[in-house]
């Protein structure tokens, strides 16, 4: 299995794009497991924008409870992007995940700061270590896929890095049974 890091806030219109287009494209590899790698575009206490952290914490909160964390990301873009509800109101975010998780639970969980150092770690690995500068981004063994600011990343060039690491696999392969 060959895992895709994928980057991504929620309050980021190009990392909903890149989103859609990982609905389409994964499919095609059922050879890929996604590893959901949130960053915030702007952490507190920036006061750019909206803060997507009480999304992002219950984003790890889904993924521990088994949740079907496509659908968790589908609702809280379309609450960040398209609905423009308050995603900085816990009751809002806990509402956004009806249906999916357990409410009450769910709430508890966003309040209580359980996921703050999850978040902290995350915006760590992504700004520090893996040399994140724009989201959304990409990382496939060894490469990346960086977006560019104020514009993302295209379909196309989503499913050649896909398919570039595929095929840099198979022609490793090859040359493997040459010798």
């Amino acid at each position: 299995m060959r895992e895709l890091e994928v980057f991504f806030d929620y309050v980021c219109p190009f990392c909903l794009k890149g989103h859609e287009y990982l609905k389409e494209l994964l499919p095609k590899y059922p050879d890929i497991e996604v590893v959901w790698r949130p960053c915030e575009a702007h952490p507190r206490p920036e006061s750019y924008g909206l803060h997507s952290d009480l999304c992002i914490q219950g984003m790890f909160y889904a993924i521990e409870q088994g949740a079907d964390i496509w659908n968790y990301h589908d609702r809280m873009y379309a609450a960040a992007l398209k609905a423009r509800v308050n995603i900085e109101d816990p009751e809002v975010v806990a509402g956004l995940a009806r249906g999916l998780l357990d409410l009450s639970a769910f709430l508890s969980a966003i309040q209580s700061g359980a996921y703050e150092k999850a978040i902290i770690d995350a915006n760590g690995y992504a700004y520090e270590q893996a040399g994140v500068w724009v989201v959304p981004a990409y990382r496939l063994e060894g490469r990346k896929l960086d977006s560019v600011g104020n514009v993302g990343v295209t379909k196309q060039q989503l499913e050649r890095f896909i398919n570039d690491n595929e095929a840099s696999i198979e022609k490793t392969d090859a040359s493997n049974k040459l010798r």
